[in-house]
């Protein structure tokens, strides 16, 4: 039996059309981020559904779980669905990588959603199912593995926006040759949206860097060692950037899904 939304409400119109045999992704997101300004909330929004549409346009079913609901579906469920997509969203608390001082610009610290978030992360890696996490995600992926993150991004112009411009701005990053995104991209640098204040600093025990920032930021990691995990600090779900380089990631991603599916019903 496939899993059960946490929250139909958010999800496509196309979603309820998807074919029953569908490959199911569940997407971890919080619906509701603690600290946002009006502008964030409303990409955050924005993304989401660009994202939930896309998946749904490459062929996946979507299966949502709410990390920030106050009524949590139990995430076993999780390990239901053939692959698994974190979205971006809060900051992620602190004292889970070992820093206790305060955070310049943090906002959306919810620790149970974090607690929540990671416990997923962990079920997928230990199931081997594909996991593509995004942003926030991507730190996520690299706290529970042991990893740590910058706090906050100084300088930050390569990053994001400073005071009275847009927070997501184009840039360039370096791929790594061999892995997942250069694989998928079939480049060495790629423009990417970001708006990102903190990012992944001691990469975790097993985890690779597989895209930089022109200053060295690690943009882009992945685990080699399980089927597919990938972690990204861009956002390829922002309707400002490149539609084609959005369907190649996505495909690439419930691609992968797809194929785990098959092997589990052999």
């Amino acid at each position: 039996m496939p899993p059960v939304a946490a929250d139909s409400s958010v999800l496509p119109q196309t979603n309820r059309e998807m074919p029953r045999d569908a490959p199911v992704v569940a997407v971890v997101v919080s619906l509701n981020t603690p600290g946002t300004s009006a502008e964030i909330a409303e990409l955050v929004d924005r993304f989401r559904s660009c994202a939930l549409d896309e998946l749904n346009a490459v062929g996946a079913r979507i299966v949502l779980f709410d990390s920030s609901a106050s009524d949590l579906t139990d995430a076993q469920q999780v390990d239901e669905a053939d692959g698994v997509l974190f979205l971006g969203g809060g900051d992620v608390d602190p004292t889970l990588y070992g820093h206790h001082d305060p955070v310049p610009n943090a906002y959306g610290v919810d620790r149970r959603a974090d607690d929540y978030a990671m416990g997923i992360i962990r079920s997928t890696i230990a199931r081997d199912a594909p996991l593509l996490c995004i942003c926030r995600g991507s730190q996520l992926l690299n706290v529970t593995l042991g990893g740590d993150l910058i706090p906050d991004i100084t300088p930050h112009d390569l990053h994001r926006g400073g005071r009275g411009e847009p927070t997501f701005k184009d840039e360039t990053l370096t791929l790594t040759p061999g892995s997942h995104v250069h694989e998928i991209y079939r480049r060495d640098r790629l423009v990417v949206r970001s708006g990102h204040h903190q990012a992944v600093n001691t990469v975790a025990p097993g985890l690779v860097v597989t895209a930089r920032a022109d200053d060295g930021v690690v943009e882009g990691t992945e685990l080699p060692e399980a089927n597919w995990v990938v972690g990204i600090q861009w956002h390829p779900e922002d309707t400002d950037g490149s539609a084609s380089d959005r369907r190649l990631l996505f495909s690439a991603f419930v691609n992968a899904v797809r194929r785990h599916r098959g092997a589990m019903a052999t």
